[in-house]
């Protein structure tokens, strides 16, 4: 059987009411937008709690706390993840999402809109096209890391405002040596394992690049 949104409120029991009330509501909005513009396959959309909201919400257990006004870039964001889940956790950060394909954005904007998300900003554009500058970049296995870097490596704030400098957060699965090789950069691995205990987790990672 799959978890439902009490899967969220097991590993993140401090939420507000209205943060619980957020959450439960995408198990309504996400599969009614799906049905008509594809974001999540068929054979996930039961699994949203797990696979999407939860796995989303792997990179606050690595960054716990963020100060209110810092602005975050979610790249590639596909049906909004990283950056909805992300955005309900964290009502006082701005999240700018984005994604090449405007039928995703569109979903994006529905789901933000549905639920009452005010710190959500969705736009059909390529990260590369951008101006503006954040203090942390979320993605969720875009592509590899050698061909990410290039498309934000300018787009960080100088300094840092959280406890955590500045950098990317890459959610990402799999033996991932090679690749970190590839891409030249000194990475954390934090193992999702080390704060999920469903077997999904076992081989995934948030990967933290300070800039």
């Amino acid at each position: 059987m799959d978890p439902t949104v009490d899967i969220i409120y097991k590993y993140f029991p401090k939420l507000t009411e209205r943060q619980k009330e957020q959450f439960a509501q995408l198990e309504e909005v996400y599969p009614f937008w799906n049905d008509q513009i594809n974001v999540i396959s068929r054979k996930d959309i039961g699994s949203l709690y797990l696979k999407h909201v939860l796995h989303s919400l792997g990179i606050a257990k690595f960054v716990t706390e963020l100060k209110p006004g810092t602005r975050i870039l979610d790249v590639g964001t596909g049906g909004g993840f990283p950056g909805i889940p992300l955005a309900i956790l964290f009502p006082e950060v701005q999240f700018h999402l984005v994604d090449s394909i405007g039928k995703k954005i569109k979903v994006v904007r529905e789901v933000a809109a549905a639920i009452g998300l005010t710190n959500v900003e969705a736009d059909h554009i390529r990260a590369e096209q951008l101006d503006y500058k954040y203090d942390y970049v979320v993605s969720r296995a875009v592509t590899r890391l050698a061909e990410f870097l290039p498309w934000v490596r300018n787009k960080f704030e100088k300094k840092d405002k959280n406890g955590i400098p500045n950098g990317i957060l890459y959610l990402k699965g799999g033996d991932l040596t090679e690749e970190i090789k590839e891409a030249k950069v000194k990475a954390e691995l934090h193992a999702l394992s080390d704060y999920f205990e469903e077997d999904f987790f076992d081989t995934k990672y948030v990967v933290y690049i300070p800039i």
